[in-house]
């Protein structure tokens, strides 16, 4: 995955994120919309940190001699 999927990505995760939030908030569901949010920054977090595994493990096949 180049970078500029993973910022779409993560730019689409962001939107529908705060897209549910707000319905629930206005709904009076603060707690489901809160569980949304932090489902939405898991999601994102374990995408970054695979692109970073991804770019750890290119660096140090980049050193190997």
């Amino acid at each position: 995955m180049d970078g500029v999927d993973i910022i779409f990505k993560i730019a689409a995760i962001g939107i529908i994120v705060a897209v549910l939030n707000q319905v629930l908030a206005r709904t009076g569901r603060e707690e489901q919309a809160m569980m949304i949010t932090l489902a939405g920054i898991v999601v994102v977090l374990m995408m970054v940190s695979k692109e970073i595994a991804g770019l750890f493990q290119a660096v140090k096949t980049m050193f190997q001699f």
